[in-house]
């Protein structure tokens, strides 16, 4: 009876699969046979026999080497989004969606985001044979945030709240892995998921910290139990870790540049970093205002924003920043830093080739915030220095 109601369930799946043939794109296949698609709202991996997977799914997650699919999901966000998953739950709305995408949900693995599918980046690398592939989407303006932070909600009785913004990594590696081997794989993707967004000096949402990646960040490891040649080791001193740390970081970077615009250009601007610290143009209007000299917003805020993208000033930027950061670690005493921050501020005219006299004395004060200080003294250069100084150099 079982058996009957199965192939009930799946009388049709020859006609799904046809409809799905005709939707899909191949996008990648590694040499190992494992096909990446695009299937509208989704990136399906098509896996041959033989291969184990590791998964952080609702849906055939944990160990297992029954899984054909593993399958990348865009959930509709803004106007679109449902008021609640079909389904009533995570795993049976991944059922759900593997079964719309003509794949079997007993032999299938998905992970869900918010991230546009057309955004999906794909990095691979070999040395000797061995090929690890990453496949991933990755969008943390919304829902960055920094291992330690501020809890969100408190799971009770089963619950779990869905927030917007994840990076999603599926891992093809082409050698046998042990279990506990594919375990050590996830822990080296994520430490090099957390340095590409360190190298990005990625912003946390929830905390003044650099982000470590999101609060709803999945993962997918495959390996090929298939294989004649047999890796035990994926940590940083073995070459599959390197691979993995290099194939990481590249393709977190890429995906996040293709989802949210954040690249090393795009954080070569000291309004940029600053939004780390909850620091807005506003905050500065509010500060420049306050000060001698004509109160012209537009054009105060032209100013800012063409200074604040000059090499130099972001160079000076981002060591005060870092000094704010060490403090906070307990790694140089307070005092001590703000010190050090004042005398980089006192040095900015030099930096950056000015004739004009900086007040420091009425703008900065070594008991104040580093940030306060810092925002004083910049607010003023964009009011009163010469447009050509502070702009020249970008």
């Amino acid at each position: 009876m079982k058996t009957r109601s199965k192939q009930g369930d799946y009388a049709g799946a020859g006609a799904a699969q046809v409809r799905r043939n005709a939707e899909e794109k191949l996008l990648f296949e590694t040499t190992g046979k494992e096909k990446v698609y695009r299937h509208r709202d989704s990136i399906l991996v098509s896996l041959p026999e033989g291969r184990k997977t590791l998964t952080t799914s609702w849906l055939n997650g944990g160990y297992r080497e029954d899984v054909r699919t593993i399958f990348n999901h865009t959930v509709p966000k803004g106007k679109h989004a449902p008021k609640e998953l079909e389904g009533g739950s995570i795993p049976a709305y991944l059922r759900i969606i593997a079964e719309k995408l003509g794949t079997d949900p007993d032999t299938s693995s998905g992970l869900l985001t918010a991230a546009n599918m057309d955004n999906v980046a794909i990095v691979t690398n070999s040395f000797r044979g061995v090929e690890v592939t990453a496949v991933m989407t990755a969008g943390i303006e919304v829902n960055g945030g920094r291992a330690g932070d501020p809890a969100s909600y408190y799971q009770e009785d089963g619950s779990h709240q869905f927030i917007q913004g994840t990076i999603n990594m599926i891992l093809i590696i082409g050698a046998d892995l042990p279990a506990y081997t594919m375990t050590r794989t996830i822990v080296t993707a994520s430490e090099a998921k957390a340095a590409a967004l360190q190298q990005l000096m990625a912003s946390s949402r929830y905390s003044a910290g650099i982000a470590t990646g999101s609060g709803t960040d999945m993962i997918a490891v495959v390996c090929d139990g298939t294989s004649s040649l047999t890796l035990t080791d994926a940590g940083q001193h073995s070459k599959l870790g390197e691979l993995i740390g290099n194939v990481v970081i590249e393709c977190t970077q890429k995906a996040l540049e293709l989802q949210s615009d954040l690249t090393v250009l795009s954080q070569r601007d000291m309004l940029v970093r600053l939004e780390r610290f909850r620091i807005s143009e506003a905050d500065y209007w509010k500060a420049a205002s306050g000060m001698n000299g004509d109160n012209r917003k537009a054009a105060f805020l032209k100013t800012l924003r063409e200074m604040s993208k000059n090499p130099v000033l972001v160079g000076a930027t981002a060591s005060v920043l870092h000094v704010v950061d060490e403090i906070s670690w307990g790694l140089v005493p307070e005092t001590a830093g703000r010190k050090v921050a004042v005398t980089v501020m006192e040095a900015l005219p030099g930096m950056l080739g000015m004739d004009a006299a900086i007040p420091f004395e009425e703008l900065t004060d070594e008991r104040d915030p580093i940030i306060d200080n810092w925002v004083r003294v910049t607010a003023w250069m964009a009011k009163n220095c010469d447009h050509k100084d502070l702009c020249g150099k970008v």
